[in-house]
């Protein structure tokens, strides 16, 4: 623990005095969200895992990053996120509710006619994301959008 302690803080002081001889400065109310240690491919990221820290612009354009570790918190790893780098949006997804193979709940509401069935998922999804399924009785392909609770909501066709 304390040789990753005595890294952090070097990785910190090198950076810090890598701006100051650049010339940019830090803002009091701007953080940014780094890892304490490797977080790999397909991993949930936990509070844990992170930590903010003062955000320091230079001269080069960051793209969205996270500023705020709460907004990370049980997000999936896209790639390899290495220890104190800052991290952009594009390194993780939300983490899948349906996984391709395992069958869900599918739900289709028309006013008063509500038609519960079960399906397979031919792609993972988080919420949100329309995927496409296949009926488990007719063999049918259809597409529906996944809802928080797990369950796909399917419309009129």
């Amino acid at each position: 623990m304390r040789r990753v302690t005595v890294f952090r803080h070097r990785l910190l002081a090198a950076a810090a005095i890598a701006v100051t001889c650049a010339g940019a400065t830090a803002r009091a109310d701007e953080f940014a969200v780094v890892t304490n240690r490797v977080v790999y491919p397909g991993e949930v990221i936990t509070l844990s895992m992170v930590e903010e820290v003062p955000l320091v612009r230079g001269n080069r354009n960051l793209g969205p990053i996270y500023q705020q570790a709460g907004l990370i918190e049980g997000k999936v790893a896209r790639r390899t996120i290495l220890p104190g780098r800052i991290i952009p949006e594009n390194a993780v997804r939300p983490a899948y509710l349906v996984q391709v193979g395992q069958p869900v709940q599918v739900i289709y509401n028309d006013g008063g006619l509500v038609i519960n069935a079960t399906a397979v998922p031919l792609e993972a999804g988080a919420a949100g994301d329309v995927i496409t399924l296949r009926n488990i009785d007719s063999g049918r392909t259809f597409s529906g959008t996944v809802m928080a609770d797990g369950t796909v909501r399917v419309g009129a066709s």
